[in-house]
């Protein structure tokens, strides 16, 4: 059972513009970068280089990030770096055992320090809260559906899952809500990328997992998708949906380049959400959710820390104006410290 307390407070060629399309990263984009891309003749550099990890979701994304830099800056050279991180190569150990997510980090930014990429672009989900090293978030793309799927190859939905059904996910976050919903399930490891999980699943192993709508969207998966666990009653993982370009701090010309690609209200969702995981010191090691949503000025903010063990979670939730992102994560993540969150977390 959760406890609950609120407060106030150029050129488009067709594949590049069917990408522009996509709905798992929203409308309007195509219109946005054609009225900013008049700049990129201000730039006197010639080419970017993007690494990535080599999952197909990671070359999705960042293929997505290089069809629209092509847009917005049609004389620029765009280029995939593509590289594998320790975080894809050990794939026997729950992520919270052998570092966090982190790992997915470190050789794309490597790489940069080197010379050899000029960016990187990353899930925003697995950025840890504070980077470690001279880097930073040149921009953060609009984002897709921040939920998570249930999928299933027989059972219709969440609600249907029979007594004891194995149910896979290597999350915390998401092991602590369906432990909370469900004590009677069996829940289980699952790590590796989204097709390699898929095939477990049909393989028998699982009865259903759990997986991101945005990954499964973007790779046009969204057929196995058969119930949505969404908010309120079901909360996503911290920027969860969000793409993020990092480069190297002081680098003003890539950051200028890429900063087209920013959207300002996912930016302020997620700032939210990540200030509040950051007071709460929170990273794969602690089941630790939030939401973020806009209108108008107003920003609304509701957070969650659990128990992957027991599924003892609890909850706050607030809202402030779109000025200060900052100080409404600060304070629902001080809600939740009064509910109980750092025993929680340190259990």
């Amino acid at each position: 059972m959760c406890k609950l307390r609120a407060k106030y407070v150029g050129k488009v060629n067709d594949e590049a513009l069917q990408s522009l399309r996509h709905p798992s990263w929203g409308y309007g984009a195509l219109n946005a970068i054609k009225l900013r891309s008049s700049s990129s003749k201000l730039f006197s550099m010639k080419k970017i280089r993007l690494a990535t990890r080599k999952s197909a979701l990671a070359l999705w994304q960042t293929e997505h990030v290089a069809a629209r830099l092509r847009i917005a800056h049609p004389e620029l050279e765009v280029l995939l770096v593509p590289m594998s991180t320790r975080g894809d190569r050990i794939l026997d150990k729950p992520l919270a055992d052998i570092g966090g997510k982190g790992l997915f980090l470190k050789e794309l930014e490597v790489a940069m320090l080197e010379g050899e990429a000029d960016a990187a672009v990353h899930s925003l989900k697995d950025v840890p809260m504070e980077l470690d090293g001279p880097f930073q978030l040149a921009a953060i793309l609009e984002r897709a559906d921040p939920f998570d799927a249930f999928v299933s190859v027989k059972i219709s939905d969440f609600d249907a899952l029979p007594q004891g059904a194995k149910v896979g996910t290597s999350s915390l976050r998401r092991q602590a809500q369906l432990r909370a919903r469900r004590a009677d399930l069996q829940i289980l490891d699952l790590r590796g990328n989204v097709n390699t999980r898929l095939s477990k699943l049909e393989n028998g192993e699982y009865d259903a997992i759990i997986l991101a709508c945005a990954g499964l969207d973007r790779l046009g998966l969204s057929r196995y998708i058969r119930h949505r666990l969404d908010a309120p009653s079901w909360l996503p993982a911290v920027a969860q949906g969000a793409i993020a370009i990092e480069c190297r701090e002081g680098d003003t010309e890539a950051a200028k380049i890429l900063q087209v690609l920013n959207h300002k209200k996912t930016q302020l969702c997620v700032e939210a959400e990540r200030a509040m995981n950051r007071m709460l010191h929170g990273s794969c090691h602690v089941p630790v959710a939030a939401y973020a949503t806009l209108e108008g000025n107003i920003l609304s903010l509701e957070g969650l820390v659990g128990s992957a063990k027991t599924g003892h979670c609890v909850r706050a939730q607030a809202v402030g104006h779109s000025h200060d992102p900052e100080g409404l994560g600060r304070l629902v993540a001080t809600e939740l410290r009064l509910l109980g969150a750092d025993e929680l977390m340190r259990s």
